[in-house]
């Protein structure tokens, strides 16, 4: 197996290397086991009290979250705790005891398979992410209706330092990672947008998921080399790939000196180009740090964790506080809110739908926000209030017809028309701004300009739905690249329509993350990028020593050649004049809480 290759998702980044410790998570064997008439009530309260007791064990590890990475990171913790207090599951639960004479173990584990088989077939991304949750409850039910120790994450090791391979992490077992001795997480299951891999990316904990069959493929104490970035994973690493590892965190380290010099200068080209970056914000957490690295306001600040985890909706106070928080944290700099962008896999408990065929191409975005007016308009209201001090612009996703724009806007001055009614302090009106994401957009680009203020490309659904890749298949992860000539096009052709019409035009997906891409998006024309917050050092390094003159011969380079491969090749000989391009990697640049494992000395292979 020596020298092996094992691709994922990386959802966590940064660089790891250390010894296997393998867990294998397993239901206990349940018995079928039936009851008296007269023991029914007691299998019905051993119930009641082993989901009380699940529930203060989920309050205490969201304390635990709380002091280790945050509050919002802690609130990961609610959707466990809705499903153990789902009362139409457990009333389901206790019809089962009661008409089945079954014991309290027996019937939980009947009813949670049915659950767990029906996620398992939906076609809802979010539905199958949640699955851990379910696999965590039901294991923490099960111990405790059958008065079982709960199972061991890791187990003593030899090791001083280990990387853990498991089937499937669920966010109770993350936060118990003892981040000195586990350095690293592969998995077989998960995605991007799994609590584990966000609560494994807020602990700093790089980790690789969505990789088929790791367990069998890696035994007890097997060295391995660990990249979150790229979502590799490399079994018994040769000694030259071991020393280039530890050579590039060295050269990553001296990068760090360099771009906190960088910190408080302006994103210039050595020729003068002026790029306005700019931070996405997905969590409150984040807003300290996209101001401490340099975010010269917010291009993207989405608002779905205002839903996540919540039995109902955040009313429109809650949604003014933080739309002044954030808007006062960058003064004199725009931020650029985004209206709920709900369905796919992001409908959250708060939001009671109908399963859907195809999430993806179905009744989500912009297209959920029309049609529930009494959803949009409390979060109009609530911009419009919060902008009355604040740089504050809305941003429209999912946008494929000039109509959709007309409406919201419609639904803005209705809003706007409210709040004056009311004598609530609020502004008049604001900036609306549309996401470029799908191959409509990009076609109808020009009509969109003469109903928006500004555009962002959102270049992961422009590059799903441009190639028909699932961004969150494992599978298919060497196919969904944004580099790909039909999505390069695109976005060229995207900027050149928005600055015919006057309008500014920025890239706010993880695109513009890549320094690499970065300056693919330099050449093109793009003169606003909204980064996520790690990455805006480096970005900025590399963008102010590469010339818009050199960026626009890689744009060329770029538009010639034949492959993936050959474009970064090309590109980085270009880029490679002015920038060691070894170090192009945005793991480079994070700052320890978000992923800069470290790399323990170990044996040469």
């Amino acid at each position: 197996m020596s020298g092996l290759r094992l691709r994922g998702v990386g959802v966590s980044p940064g660089v790891a290397w250390a010894p296997a410790v393998v867990v294998r998570f397993e239901f206990p064997n349940v018995p079928d086991r039936t009851v008296g008439p007269e023991a029914l009530e007691g299998e019905i309260r051993r119930l009641r009290e082993a989901a009380d007791a699940v529930v203060a064990d989920l309050e205490e590890l969201g304390r635990r979250v709380m002091q280790r990475a945050g509050p919002e990171e802690a609130r990961i913790f609610d959707a466990q705790i809705m499903m153990v207090r789902d009362q139409e599951f457990l009333g389901s639960v206790e019809h089962l005891i009661r008409t089945s004479m079954l014991a309290a173990e027996t019937a939980f584990e009947f009813k949670a398979l049915e659950q767990r088989n029906l996620w398992t077939s939906s076609q809802s991304a979010m539905l199958r992410d949640r699955l851990a949750d379910l696999n965590a409850v039901q294991l923490r039910m099960l111990h405790r209706l059958m008065g079982l120790p709960e199972p061991a994450l890791v187990a003593d090791s030899k090791h001083e330092q280990v990387i853990v391979v498991t089937r499937e992490l669920s966010p109770g077992l993350t936060v118990q990672l003892d981040r000195e001795y586990v350095v690293g997480v592969v998995a077989e299951e998960g995605t991007r947008t799994s609590h584990a891999a966000i609560l494994a990316h807020s602990l700093g904990i790089p980790a690789v998921f969505g990789v088929p069959g790791a367990l069998d493929r890696v035994g007890e104490g097997t060295m391995l080399l660990l990249d979150g970035t790229s979502g590799t994973v490399i079994v018994e690493p040769s000694r030259a790939e071991l020393q280039e590892a530890k050579a590039r965190w060295a050269r990553r380290q001296r990068l760090d000196l360099q771009m906190e010099a960088d910190l408080e200068l302006p994103a210039e080209t050595p020729d003068g180009v002026v790029v306005a970056l700019r931070g996405n914000i997905d969590l409150p957490d984040e807003i300290d740090a996209a101001v401490r690295l340099g975010a010269e306001g917010v291009g993207l600040l989405r608002t779905e964790f205002l839903l996540t985890g919540r039995a109902e909706l955040p009313d429109e106070d809650e949604q003014v506080r933080y739309f002044r928080r954030v808007g006062r944290a960058f003064t004199g700099r725009p931020v650029v809110i985004r209206a709920y962008d709900l369905g796919g896999d992001k409908f959250p408990a708060a939001f009671r739908t109908t399963a859907e065929a195809n999430p993806f191409l179905g009744w989500r975005s912009i297209r959920v926000c029309l049609d529930q007016p009494e959803v949009f308009l409390p979060q109009l209201r609530a911009v419009l209030r919060a902008a009355v001090d604040c740089d504050l612009r809305l941003m429209l996703p999912l946008v494929i017809d000039v109509d959709e724009v007309r409406r919201s806007r419609e639904l803005l001055r209705e809003a706007a028309a409210q709040l004056h009614a009311e004598g609530l302090p609020a502004a008049a009106s604001l900036p609306v701004g549309v996401m470029i994401e799908t191959p409509a957009a990009v076609l109808i680009a020009d009509r969109l300009a003469e109903v928006a203020d500004f555009f962002s490309v959102g270049s992961n659904d422009l590059t799903q739905y441009t190639l028909a890749v699932d961004r969150g298949n494992a599978r298919l992860a060497d196919r969904f690249s944004a580099l790909h000539p039909a999505v390069l096009r695109q976005l060229e052709h995207v900027v050149r329509a928005g600055h015919e019409h006057g309008r500014p035009v920025s890239v706010c997906g993880e695109m513009a993350s890549d320094p690499v891409s970065a300056v693919l998006l330099l050449g093109m024309g793009y003169r606003e990028l909204s980064v996520a917050p790690p990455s805006l050092p480096l970005v900025k390094w590399v963008l102010r020593r590469v010339p818009a003159s050199a960026a626009r011969r890689a744009v060329e380079a770029a538009r010639a050649a034949p492959s993936e491969r050959e474009l970064r090749a090309e590109v980085g000989r270009i880029i490679g004049d002015f920038v060691d391009t070894g170090l192009l990697d945005p793991a480079a640049a994070l700052p320890p809480r978000t992923g800069a494992a470290s790399l323990p000395d170990a044996p040469l292979a």
